[in-house]
């Protein structure tokens, strides 16, 4: 099964560009590229979405993962190992973005019993359990999360550590920019500031861009993916609505893909 999910990254099947719809006409990205919605533990969707963007690629795309790979639902471990595999394995087709939660992971295996420790509030229980650190709410001490942090690292296969940290931010094609949350308004793509890109932006909503960039985002939860102002939000909530969501954006198009438990 594996192997037949993968072959989309070796020998992607043809399918009509007339197929693409609902983007507006000034999308321009350099190639066309997938953009992937956050997966928060949920494998087995991940799988499903997987066979989907194979059956409508042609060979050009890059896949795009927006972050938030991990916490809330049940299976991060799997998700991490999956995505990792498919990064060593097509370093020029896939590319995994930083989300909140995996600086939180981070900042966890650091700062264990200080700035750390409000992971295991956001969904970092779950994500310990699937690497089989068994935790509850009662760790929630410094000595219990100094013991945790050890344990989480212990589990990491050899490299992931290395790979989670060098995770890109952002990740640009044309004028279409990928982010995990959000992007300033009014600030150049290439000079947004880390809090923005990762947890978000108080105008991001409210005030379209001015200069023709469209940024693709995941992190706050729609209801249904869209395409709103200067923004495409591809979050539905997999952990919580059992719908994850991903996008095939090229010049002048755009196709939504989904699959649900």
């Amino acid at each position: 099964m594996r192997a037949e999910i993968t072959s989309w990254l070796k020998g992607w099947i043809k399918r009509s560009e007339a197929e693409a719809e609902g983007a507006p006409d000034n999308f321009a990205p350099e190639t066309p590229f997938f953009a992937v919605g956050d997966i928060h533990g949920c494998a087995g969707l991940l799988e499903d979405l997987l066979e989907k963007l194979g059956a409508v690629a042609t060979g050009e795309e890059v896949c795009v993962f927006l972050g938030d790979y991990i916490d809330r639902g049940p299976d991060g471990r799997g998700v991490l190992a999956r995505l990792f595999d498919l990064c060593q394995s097509y370093p020029e087709k896939v590319v995994c973005l930083m989300g909140n939660h995996e600086r939180m992971m981070l900042d966890f295996i650091d700062d264990p019993a200080g700035a750390g420790s409000e992971w295991l509030k956001f969904g970092g229980l779950e994500t310990l359990q699937s690497f089989g650190v068994s935790a509850d709410k009662r760790w929630l001490d410094s000595a219990g999360s100094i013991e945790l942090a050890n344990a989480l690292e212990a589990a990491l296969p050899s490299g992931m550590q290395e790979w989670l940290r060098g995770l890109p931010l952002q990740w640009s094609s044309g004028n279409m920019h990928c982010v995990h949350a959000a992007m300033s308004p009014k600030r150049h793509p290439k000079a947004q500031r880390e809090q923005a890109l990762l947890w978000g932006h108080p105008k991001f909503f409210s005030e379209p861009r001015e200069d023709g960039v469209f940024v693709v985002h995941g992190h706050t939860i729609v209801e249904n993916a869209s395409i709103s102002a200067s923004r495409v939000s591809l979050d539905t909530g997999a952990y919580k609505t059992g719908r994850m969501t991903a996008a095939r954006i090229s010049t002048g198009g755009c196709i939504f893909l989904q699959t649900e438990s």
